[in-house]
Order: C-alpha cells, then structure tokens, then sequence
C-alpha cells in the first residue's frame, strides 16, 4: 500500500538532524576536495520571502547538495543584505525603528530559509547591519577616501517626492515608485562616487584571463567601454568658458555643425537666449521624467 508522504514531519524530523549533527557546516581543515557555493545574500526589505528567493535559491542550493552528495567539502553560507532604502521604507510604513524591523524580518526569513530544506552554514551568517560587519565597510571607505577614490559630486537621481527618497533604477516602473506610485523624477544631488574609472584599463586587460563565458566578457567590455580620441574645447561665444567634447574623430572636426549637451548640463543656463528659454525649460522639466535610455 502507498503510504502518503507526510513532508511536515520527514522533512522537520531531518532539518532537526541536519542541525544537531552540524551536517552543513564545513570540515575548514580539510582542503583536498573543497567546493565553495555561493549565491548573492537575501534583501529584508519585507517581513518574509516570496517566491522570488525560493527560485533563485533553489537551483544553487540544489547543485551544493550534488557536491556533497559526491564527496566535496562543501561551504555555502547565508546572510542578509540588510542595509538600504526599501528596508527603511517598511520600516516607515510600519512605524517601527529600522534596526527592530530588519531584526525581525531576518529572524523570520532565517527560519524559512532552514524550513524549505537549504543547506546553509548558518555557523557563519553574514548580516551588514550589523556593528561587527560594517565597521569593515566604513574602514574601507576611509582607505578609499584617504587615498582619492571616494568623492563627492552633484548627479542626477531618480527623485520619490511622496517617499522623500532616492530610488534605484530598479524600483522605479514606467516612471512610477514601485512601493507609492507616485511620479519619479530627475533631481540633482551631492552624491559619493568611487573612482573605478581609474582601474578600468587594468580590469578590461585581466577579462581576457578569465574563465568566462565570452558572452558575459563581451558585455563587460561594452559596460567598461573604451575609446580612444581627444578632447576638444569649443569656445562659448561672448562668454569666458569652454566647452571640453570628446570625440573619435578629431580628423573631421572642420564639418561639426552643432553640439549637444545633456538636459543636466551646468552650461545650460549659460548659453540658453531669453527667446529659447521656455521651450528649453519645458523640455529639461520633461526629460526628468525619463528613463536614461529614453
């Protein structure tokens, strides 16, 4: 007679096992057959996971399972991406301090992460709300910051006037907030930048070393993307400032007929006559409604 499969109780009865054997945390001292699995760390920006997580999570953990189950070593950690807008935002919603809100949301995420059956070592957690892990990321910052790789400048961001925050690309849909749906728009900020531009010669080089698939290096060098000119200055007619326009092609500069500035530019204001003003201020207005694509 086929017996029911009663996954409460088998699979509890195992997770249980799974835990007090210490069956996924790692032997550190054996390095003759080890497999490091790792996949980016959950986001608390809710009170739970949806199913989001369980299929990004599943495969990954599935293949861990293989490994071990082949006699590897295996190392696959768990931890909490836990610093950010949307997590502040629940916690505005609710009314509750951001660090009792994240708290709590990792504490229920945790315990249905170990319920769907994933084999993480939650022995060596991550969580970057934590004092112990960002005190690294603040050291960090000061050694970027003290040797000139962390400044500040004004750029345009994409501008929630109903969340009173900034919003990542991806929390803004067809120029709505994706948590308020109140119109986004372009607002120039002081932000912090990091200098990577300064590496970019030496990570477009060691792409070639890496075992990547050449889809995936191709699109890293779109993404770096390195050309090869000089920089011209216009002078602005009755005006004391230059314009610096890069271009490829320096050979055919004696039939360039107009230029282009971006709607953010600084000069913009500078240059604009009284009779172009206002379709000119319409359009910027209009542009801060965009996508950068668009």
């Amino acid at each position: 007679v086929m017996q029911s499969y009663i996954f409460k109780d088998i699979e509890l009865k195992w997770q249980r096992f799974w835990k007090n054997k210490n069956f996924h945390s790692p032997n550190f001292s054996d390095l003759s057959k080890k497999f490091y699995a790792l996949t980016m760390f959950s986001y608390p920006s809710g009170d739970k996971l949806h199913v989001g997580h369980w299929y990004a999570y599943g495969p990954p953990d599935t293949f861990a399972r293989f490994m071990k189950m082949n006699g590897y070593n295996v190392f696959q950690p768990q931890g909490f991406d836990a610093f950010g807008l949307p997590a502040e935002n629940y916690a505005i919603q609710h009314g509750i301090h951001p660090a009792k809100s994240t708290r709590n949301n990792i504490d229920t995420m945790r315990k249905q992460l170990t319920a769907i059956g994933a084999m993480y070592d939650w022995k060596n957690e991550i969580n970057t709300s934590s004092p112990e892990y960002y005190k690294w990321t603040q050291w960090l910052f000061l050694i970027l910051y003290k040797r000139g790789l962390a400044y500040q400048k004004n750029a345009p961001v994409n501008w929630c006037a109903s969340c009173a925050t900034v919003l990542a690309n991806e929390q803004v849909k067809d120029g709505f907030c994706d948590r308020c749906s109140n119109e986004v728009t372009k607002r120039n900020l002081t932000q912090w930048f990091f200098k990577i531009t300064d590496y970019s010669e030496e990570l477009l080089q060691c792409l070639e070393d890496l075992d990547w698939p050449e889809k995936t290096k191709h699109m890293q060098r779109n993404w770096i993307g390195k050309s090869i000119g000089t920089n011209i200055h216009f002078t602005i007619k009755d005006k004391n400032e230059t314009l610096q326009i890069f271009t490829t092609r320096p050979d055919t500069i004696f039939g360039a007929t107009y230029i282009v500035l971006a709607p953010e530019h600084p000069y913009l204001e500078l240059i604009v006559s009284s009779d172009h003003k206002n379709a000119v201020v319409k359009y910027v207005d209009g542009s801060k409604k965009n996508t950068e694509i668009e």
